[in-house]
């Protein structure tokens, strides 16, 4: 589908203008866009030769801006990251995948649909079911199945504010070591120092999105245990990312269970 100045979509056609034609298929409705015009954004998007050469398309294509494309409808979802720092987080908490430069940041394309949603962190857009996303070119890499922890992107986040305290705090934390995890086969070292790693982006989610970033880094370790015979002691490592999030201001409830789902999300 053809983009206009600004990146956004042709206005509706002279038949659909004001809603004259109900309203259906829009933005906001699932279905395809039967107009002769580009109409009623992502699901005008098409891959129809006849529709795309055709002429009542030719005006829109001689003042477009851009291209576009219906993630969805292609079985697909775009992580959008909008700057450095975004793209940062998604290198330190998401899959390998897909991933296209974009002029601020990158697009992180995943195998799977999901709702889309604007800023589910900062920086952070979701591109999927009724949305589009600019056209930017093949990119680079091997696209992968959408994970567990963008679909959690999209969990609301129950925080409270460190300034008015916290629902509860988790009793004293066992240490995690190979009394706990006779089955693991990494060392010591290597376990503590992926977990600080992973306590330290949680610790730094203080204003919002701790919750869904222990999702992430829970998810991560579960990840790294996943060829070891086990016993691994990942509650032990949980019970930890539990704590610290508590400690930014997400209520144990939510604390717990997004770590919960994140240590079982990586099976």
């Amino acid at each position: 589908m053809p983009l206009r100045a600004g990146k956004v979509p042709f206005a509706n056609c002279p038949a659909c203008r004001d809603n004259a034609c109900g309203g259906r298929p829009n933005m906001k409705t699932p279905g395809p866009c039967g107009c002769p015009r580009p109409c009623h954004a992502w699901a005008a998007a098409t891959t129809d030769p006849a529709t795309l050469t055709g002429g009542p398309w030719a005006t829109a294509w001689a003042q477009a801006q851009a291209v576009a494309y219906h993630p969805g409808g292609a079985g697909l979802t775009v992580v959008d990251l909008d700057d450095r720092d975004a793209v940062t987080w998604a290198r330190v908490t998401l899959p390998a995948t897909r991933v296209v430069a974009t002029t601020r940041g990158e697009h992180w394309i995943y195998r799977g649909v999901m709702p889309s949603a604007n800023r589910v962190r900062p920086g952070v857009d979701v591109k999927a079911a009724l949305s589009y996303a600019r056209w930017l070119g093949p990119g680079t890499g091997t696209m992968t199945a959408l994970p567990d922890v963008v679909r959690g992107l999209m969990v609301k986040e129950e925080t409270t504010s460190p300034r008015g305290g916290v629902v509860s705090s988790p009793h004293g934390r066992a240490a995690w070591d190979h009394r706990v995890a006779t089955g693991c086969r990494h060392t010591e070292r290597y376990v503590r120092t992926g977990l600080e790693r992973g306590l330290a982006l949680v610790r730094a989610r203080r204003e919002s999105g701790a919750g869904s970033q222990a999702f992430g880094v829970a998810q991560f370790i579960a990840r790294q245990h996943a060829d070891c015979p086990g016993p691994c002691g990942l509650d032990v490592l949980g019970q930890q990312l539990i704590t610290t999030a508590v400690s930014v201001g997400v209520p144990e409830p939510y604390a717990a269970r997004a770590v919960t789902n994140g240590l079982a999300g990586a099976a």
